[in-house]
């Protein structure tokens, strides 16, 4: 077998990326390996893929991520059939299809340690350390190494071998009590928040981590979780709990510490508001015929004590008005307004495109297609114009990328994958 560990640290740009182009953004030039599945570990890499950096996606065998098999829908010829899922978090991806429990795949993932400047990871606590792949030993073979590991309910503690899965945590960690029509009524968040925000924490973590490295030298394991982030964002409902000791609950479209901010029924549908401070409250109330100083509104303190009553004062000024009438006079005045858009709607919205919220990709099987795009873009000051990564590829079919990487690497045809899609056994899943 050739020697992988020969020459251990190479540009990871220089190598033939078959399809996947390098990126432009902070982050190019830096090493992504992405170990992860499902979505709070693959969108945390992704994000640090939209940023510039070259990111290998490491899957099982046979299956790859579990996300490939989560649908319908699957779009595709029905002999290759592509889960959208997967599709919604590994753009600007290479795949290599690896057993990590091979020496092979030991091998390829030593190699791509050695490399990298980041491994992300979210396996339950403990399975790297049975692969061989403890903390200390990745430190050993890359001390510049900045680990980003994910789970359910946190790395120690009584409860954090738990399983982790999104709707789960947005009951334990009090999400779904705030969510609803009402306290009976608790209902999840209509994306799996919990692991889009540990992703998004994830990437948060690695980025001041990489940062840390520019001084120290030295890499550091930044952790998360599900749990940790859903209560990181509990934001004015945890200190009402804490500080109150009230236990907020789920009461529909309506602000619970602002009034009137919500969504309101009105001619043929329904527009939302947001009367944010009391300048704003004359002003709507002034040209909508409500008196802004009836006791029971005469404060935001009071119209959140009289939000019933306040509902069916705007309510009767907006029932001779449709939506788009209401919308327009709303702007008029300033006041903060908007409708509820369905998705069809958002993604063919003249603003969102204008936005680079829509980014084009040529796919494997599929052909030329549309993705949701990157949140974050960068401009240089002055005549330096606007750095965001304009080229992105397309979320990668399993193996895509296995015979360019091992040939990177000096192992090519030596195991689980030689880019021609052909992989070996599969042994049991990693969990």
């Amino acid at each position: 077998m050739t020697d992988i560990h020969a020459d251990s640290r190479h540009d990871p740009q220089a190598a033939p990326r078959s399809g996947a182009p390098a990126g432009d953004g902070p982050l190019a030039g830096t090493l992504v390996v992405d170990l992860s599945r499902a979505l709070a570990g693959p969108h945390a890499a992704m994000m640090l893929a939209d940023l510039g950096a070259r990111v290998i996606k490491i899957e099982n065998p046979g299956t790859g991520d579990d996300t490939r098999g989560w649908g319908p829908p699957f779009v595709g010829p029905a002999e290759n059939p592509q889960a959208t899922y997967f599709l919604s978090c590994n753009r600007n991806k290479e795949s290599v299809a690896v057993d990590l429990k091979s020496d092979d795949g030991v091998q390829v993932l030593r190699a791509l340690v050695e490399r990298a400047d980041v491994l992300v990871e979210n396996f339950r606590p403990g399975v790297l350390d049975r692969l061989g792949f403890s903390v200390e030993e990745l430190h050993r073979l890359n001390p510049r190494l900045v680990v980003l590991s994910i789970t359910g309910f946190g790395h120690d503690g009584p409860e954090s071998r738990r399983s982790g899965y999104d709707q789960i945590v947005q009951g334990e960690a009090g999400l779904m009590s705030l969510t609803g029509s009402g306290p009976e009524d608790p209902q999840r968040v209509g994306v799996p928040i919990a692991d889009l925000l540990a992703g998004m924490n994830g990437a948060y973590g690695v980025l001041a981590a990489l940062y840390e490295r520019e001084h120290t030298g030295a890499g550091k394991v930044v952790r998360t979780s599900l749990l940790s982030s859903v209560v990181g964002v509990h934001a004015f409902q945890g200190t009402r709990t804490t500080v109150a000791h009230e236990v907020p609950r789920a009461q529909g479209n309506h602000h619970p510490s602002i009034a009137p901010y919500g969504l309101f029924s009105c001619l043929g549908g329904k527009v939302q508001i947001s009367v944010g401070s009391e300048k704003l409250w004359r002003t709507f109330a002034t040209a909508f015929g409500i008196d802004p100083e009836r006791p029971e509104f005469a404060t935001n303190a009071d119209r959140v004590r009289n939000r019933q009553a306040v509902i069916g004062a705007v309510e009767a000024a907006f029932a001779a008005h449709g939506p788009e009438e209401l919308l327009e006079r709303l702007a008029q005045i300033g006041i903060p307004a908007g409708k509820v858009r369905t998705l069809d709607e958002v993604y063919a919205w003249e603003q969102v495109r204008w936005q680079g919220l829509v980014v084009g990709v040529d796919h494997a099987v599929l052909g030329p297609v549309e993705l949701p795009g990157p949140a974050v873009r960068f401009f240089t000051p002055g005549d330096g114009g606007e750095t965001t990564r304009r080229v992105h590829a397309a979320p990668p079919v399993l193996d895509q990328h296995g015979g360019a990487v091992r040939a990177w690497l000096g192992a090519a045809g030596t195991g689980a994958g030689d880019g021609s899609g052909t992989t070996t056994q599969q042994k049991e899943p990693l969990r």
